[in-house]
């Protein structure tokens, strides 16, 4: 089971406005700039993201029914911002991985063993930015 979401709420209110001053250039995490669904606004959401062939693979800690995450479904993609670099990003395809194997050690081990949180997001870079 993936983090509750009032832990969610919080670190959109706490971690996340620390978090995205770091996350732009540091290993394993980036920044999804998506929009909403409804109200069309751009929404800036740090995390942890890992660069695999062709593309990123992104732990969902909050489980696929986020609303970054249905934004970026809905939208068929996004831009990221990984070190230091800008891609717009398609094809998002949410999928579980019990084993957590496209994520480093570390990673893996708070993905399965801390949060319980087997879900992924994949996403295929289109160009750079």
């Amino acid at each position: 089971m993936p983090a509750p979401r009032w832990v969610a709420r919080a670190n959109r209110i706490g971690l996340n406005r620390l978090t995205r001053f770091i996350a732009p250039w540091a290993p394993g995490w980036a920044v999804v700039v998506h929009r909403g669904r409804k109200s069309g606004r751009t929404f800036r959401t740090p995390l942890w993201a890992f660069r695999r062939e062709g593309g990123y693979v992104i732990a969902l800690t909050y489980g696929p029914e986020s609303d970054w995450v249905r934004n970026v479904l809905a939208a068929g993609g996004c831009q990221l911002e990984s070190r230091r670099r800008r891609y717009e990003v398609d094809s998002p395809r949410v999928y579980r991985d019990d084993s957590a194997a496209d994520m480093p050690p570390f990673i893996r081990f708070m993905l399965r063993r801390v949060l319980a949180a087997p879900d992924f997001l994949s996403v295929d870079i289109r160009r750079e930015l």
